[in-house]
């Protein structure tokens, strides 16, 4: 009788085992696409940090418009009337002491094409170099990376200076009556340039200005004279040879060069060298990307 006893303990067992594998199957039936999707492919993976990090960007460019324009009375008016006011106050110098401007008629037309090349340099040159400073808070959350905020911020700079520039010179030509043909080519081809130029030095004083901070200081004592010194009220033939040899080496005169050749067809400088400015502009942004890839956590502390 122990026989039919054991069979039934067996058989019992294997019945109740039966259904524990069965769940088993079932519940790594269930898991199977969970481990699926836990592991995708690589283009999905980048295909979602590229949308986190374009979120991120976004994000940022609206904290910088709510701060810069946001908080000041006249919001983005001030960033038409600070250039107008400097074109307003050249015109008026420089017509009490000359007839015509070094081109064509137009004092307000000569001044701009010069005032804006390097406003833009400016603009995007300094919120670059303070993007790590500016954003030190945000930083330390891992989504948000020092390429987020330096693109934010170039990005915001660069739309706001266009849309400037843009107005501005419209507005000179109906004023003053201007009667020209504008060549686009040289003129993007100068705004890109400016627009690199101020990237590539903004991107190694982001890094100097946080890890020295005396180098912000010096910095801004040495680029003081840039409006005398970047052809903004004068054209660099005009300049006696001696100052021609030491004012060549500033990328800034390159470029109002260049973007007067879109203003006035006659005008062909031989000094410019895009070459120069490139070089100029690509060589702080490369030790600057590597600075802040190598120290960019370090510095977040200080």
């Amino acid at each position: 009788m122990k026989v039919p006893v054991l069979m039934s303990q067996d058989s019992s067992s294997s019945a109740v085992a039966q259904p524990q594998t069965h769940r088993g199957a079932e519940t790594s039936a269930r898991a199977s696409p969970q481990m699926l999707t836990q592991e995708k492919p690589a283009s999905v993976v980048r295909a979602r940090l590229r949308y986190q990090g374009l979120r991120a960007v976004i994000a940022l460019v609206l904290r910088e418009m709510s701060t810069t324009y946001g908080r000041n009375p006249g919001g983005y008016l001030w960033a038409f009337i600070q250039p107008l006011a400097m074109i307003a106050i050249l015109t008026v110098a420089f017509s009490l002491l000359l007839r015509t401007p070094s081109l064509g008629t137009s004092f307000l037309l000569f001044y701009a094409s010069g005032f804006l090349t390097m406003r833009m340099y400016q603009e995007v040159g300094q919120v670059v170099g303070t993007a790590i400073s500016f954003n030190k808070a945000l930083l330390a959350y891992p989504r948000v990376t020092y390429v987020d905020a330096i693109f934010a911020r170039a990005l915001l700079a660069v739309l706001t200076q266009t849309m400037v520039s843009v107005i501005v010179v419209a507005g000179i030509f109906v004023y003053d009556d201007v009667r020209g043909i504008l060549n686009f080519t040289p003129i993007l081809y100068t705004v890109a340039m400016a627009i690199v130029l101020g990237v590539g030095i903004g991107t190694f004083n982001c890094y100097m200005s946080v890890s020295f901070p005396v180098y912000k200081t010096v910095w801004g004592i040495v680029t003081r004279p840039l409006l005398l010194v970047s052809g903004i009220f004068y054209i660099y033939e005009d300049l006696p040879e001696s100052a021609q040899n030491i004012l060549w080496y500033n990328p800034l005169i390159h470029l109002t060069g260049m973007m007067r050749t879109g203003f006035y067809s006659y005008y062909q400088p031989d000094y410019v060298s895009p070459t120069y400015v490139m070089l100029v502009a690509l060589v702080p942004f490369f030790f600057g990307v590597l600075l802040l890839r190598r120290f960019s956590k370090d510095i977040l502390y200080k």
